[in-house]
């Protein structure tokens, strides 16, 4: 019998509570122990952990966020701390599972926490991964774990924006998570009915996205809703705005490496008011998008992917990702799913298309 350590990492979101009570049941009736390390990479790194029991992990379907804690600790970090035996990347990981006696490691995570993973099990540490990001921008698999509650979160905001819009006769700006895909902006939008959808995929033109709302407003209906991902970018060339003054952002960045976007929907509301003449206010959710009780379908494939990590890692077959495929769960090389981003397709997009107007 196993003894089995799990972690999420990276950005939280609904239905990371789910997957750690499937792992800790399927694994507990399998005849493992469970050990669930605190504050994603960071917990590994310290040796931050706690044993985890039927009882301790009760009632979580609906429970929002993650009960271990996350962070956006990078163990291959340049400049990282090394442990106190002077230990950093691969060597620590290896020494700290070693340590607290875990046989096998299952990683909860989207793009970086997995490619982590990944660079660990080709330094030979026993891993596992699972796919969430509300982004949904994992390869190898169909949806990832909060991407669907993201959705909802997102199209119950835009059916509320309508009421006011209408009533105020306002162009309604909605800014949506999405850094290099737009997934949820193009399914909230689709769902909701947004007038006009802005993705990374497509770079926009200010201008076009204007004229859209005037004909718009020509034919009668003077009120619009226009959602925005994050990682929206102008074409070049369509902004610089007034001034020829270019749109600059402060932009920290993380230990991956990845600048804090957001704010493209503030430069969209003073444009479009500046160049229609329309009234127009922004919405940004934020971390609403990740937080809160996840949707059903969150918690079925929470379920369904943890139980289906702990028969990997039980059976040895690490290097692996677990991941829904079509209506069914399928292991995959963790190389495999990260090769490339799943990027918004361009036939969601253009049926979105149809109904701008």
């Amino acid at each position: 019998m196993a003894r089995i350590g799990l972690l999420t990492g990276g950005g939280d979101c609904p239905g990371l509570n789910a997957a750690i009570r499937a792992i800790v049941r399927s694994g507990l009736r399998g005849g493992h122990s469970l050990l669930g390390f605190r504050r994603g990479w960071a917990g590994v790194l310290e040796g931050d952990a706690l044993e985890l029991t039927r009882e301790s992990t009760a009632n979580l379907l609906p429970r929002g966020g993650t009960i271990l804690g996350t962070s956006r600790t990078n163990p291959f970090a340049e400049g990282g701390t090394p442990n106190p035996k002077g230990l950093a990347g691969a060597e620590a990981v290896h020494d700290a599972l070693a340590r607290v006696q875990v046989d096998a490691l299952i990683a909860i995570g989207g793009e970086d926490t997995l490619g982590v993973a990944l660079r660990l099990h080709d330094a030979g540490v026993p891993i596992v991964g699972v796919p969430k990001t509300i982004d949904n921008d994992l390869g190898g698999t169909d949806a990832t774990i909060g991407f669907h509650t993201a959705v909802q979160i997102v199209t119950d905001a835009i059916d509320r924006l309508h009421t006011t819009a209408e009533s105020h006769n306002r162009v309604m700006v909605l800014e949506v998570m999405g850094r290099h895909a737009g997934w949820i902006a193009a399914h909230a939008g689709i769902a909701g009915g947004a007038d006009a959808i802005l993705v990374p995929e497509r770079p926009f033109d200010v201008e076009e996205v204007c004229a859209h709302l005037r004909r718009r407003h020509e034919s009668g209906r003077d009120f619009s809703i226009v959602v925005v991902a994050e990682g929206a970018t102008p074409r070049e060339g369509t902004l610089p705005i007034r001034g020829d003054q270019p749109v600059t952002r402060a932009a920290p960045t993380d230990a991956f490496g990845h600048a804090r976007l957001g704010g493209i929907g503030v430069v969209l509301e003073s444009e479009i008011e500046a160049r229609t003449g329309f009234e127009t206010r922004v919405t940004i959710l934020g971390h609403v998008q990740r937080g809160g009780t996840p949707v059903a379908f969150d918690r079925v494939l929470a379920t369904r992917l943890g139980v289906a990590a702990v028969a990997a890692a039980a059976a040895g077959r690490f290097g692996c990702m677990v991941a829904l495929r079509g209506t069914g769960i399928v292991e995959l090389p963790l190389a495999e799913a990260l090769a490339e981003p799943k990027l918004l397709e361009d036939e969601l997009y253009e049926t979105a298309e149809l109904f701008f107007g």
